[in-house]
């Protein structure tokens, strides 16, 4: 009987490295895949995805399994990173991460792993998934520190049939430690943070590169001008650092933002009691539900705003139904820090993860 082969998307990293393994060790014909998604050269003229390339290729030939490269880099443009700068360019706060997996990860590279002959694909992702009777469900992972299911929450069904996530049940500890014993060159290379395609670079000389900046006045409600902002792009709701504007701070503590004037290129920060960064509740659109919308016109569960959070009680209530999809209300069950738009709102009951959707307003 053949084996069941498993195309897996490699990073360079270790997670994607230790996925593999267990893959090949419970018996599957195991293919390493390595998605170029963005074509840059660093200042030494080098592509700065060659030496994540090179960690794939040496963790593969330690595994004994093949592996190949794809380059996605044009879908990433076109269906990721133009998104993410309309986003900014409106003054919202994206999140491309999650839009990255829906239209390249499960997109494309799914596309590519089936025509390669894959019975599943699998990655590196710290999350759970359950197939029942046809319908496939995201459950979180046992590592609820680690867990990733806020950023595959906009995965449909379809992209979610025939997946696998080796890592459901292991700490990010235990997947070190597997790495390190099995003499993974990963082992302890250090975790990707930010947006991958900015890596460790300014994030304001990167941007500037591609959208004009802007500069405005920095006020507060009253009318007082503090100072010039640099670009209402580069700042998000509840900021304190790099506002500029020190040796004001007064008697009420450090400033903060706390409103975007997109049509008037005014940023406003206020100082003080932050009652002012806190909201009720928020309004979100095109809404993805896995594995479907609810029958109920409104119900309780948990929900993020954000994925370093812990969730927080909610009432979900369908308002009106458009072209987009439903118009939904989320109202908190205590007031929230800080709610940008742009970002996603994730809902969950208990382990499973309902679904996600942008959040387009806030509600004081």
């Amino acid at each position: 009987m053949s084996k069941k082969r498993v195309v897996i998307g490699m990073s360079g990293g270790v997670d994607s490295s230790v996925a593999a393994l267990l893959l090949k060790e419970q018996g599957y014909e195991v293919i390493g895949l390595f998605m170029n998604n963005w074509e840059e050269q660093d200042e030494n003229g080098c592509c700065t995805s060659e030496q994540d390339f090179a960690d794939v290729r040496r963790v593969c030939d330690k595994i004994g399994i093949p592996y190949y490269s794809v380059n996605f880099a044009k879908e990433y443009v076109d269906r990721v990173f133009s998104y993410f700068l309309e986003e900014y360019s409106l003054g919202r706060t994206p999140n491309p991460d999650v839009l990255c997996n829906r239209e390249i990860k499960f997109g494309p590279f799914k596309e590519y792993a089936l025509s390669m002959g894959a019975d599943y694909i699998a990655t590196g992702h710290y999350c759970k998934i359950a197939h029942e009777n046809g319908v496939h469900y995201l459950l979180k992972a046992k590592d609820q520190n680690k867990d990733q299911t806020y950023f595959l929450n906009q995965l449909s069904q379809s992209q979610l049939e025939g997946v696998l996530f080796p890592l459901a049940d292991l700490d990010k500890s235990e997947v070190r430690k597997i790495a390190e014993e099995n003499g993974l060159y990963t082992a302890t290379k250090k975790d990707s943070t930010g947006i991958c395609f900015i890596g460790e670079r300014n994030f304001r000389e990167f941007l500037m590169k591609y959208i004009p900046a802007k500069p405005g006045n920095i006020m507060t409600y009253d009318g007082r001008i503090l100072g010039k902002h640099h670009g209402l792009m580069y700042y998000t709701i509840g900021q304190r650092k790099g506002l500029d504007i020190g040796g004001q701070k007064g008697d009420e503590g450090r400033w903060f933002v706390i409103e975007k004037d997109l049509k008037n290129n005014v940023l406003y920060v206020a100082h003080g009691m932050e009652e002012k960064l806190y909201s009720k509740g928020l309004y979100m659109k095109e809404f993805n539900f896995i594995p479907q919308k609810p029958n109920a016109v409104s119900f309780k569960c948990t929900g993020k705003f954000r994925y370093r959070q812990s969730e927080q009680g909610v009432t979900v209530t369908f308002i009106e139904k458009t072209q987009e999809g439903y118009t939904i209300r989320v109202d908190f069950d205590e007031p929230q820090r800080a709610i940008t738009e742009g970002q996603y709102c994730v809902l969950y009951d208990g382990e499973k993860c309902i679904g996600g959707g942008v959040i387009e307003g806030v509600i004081f």
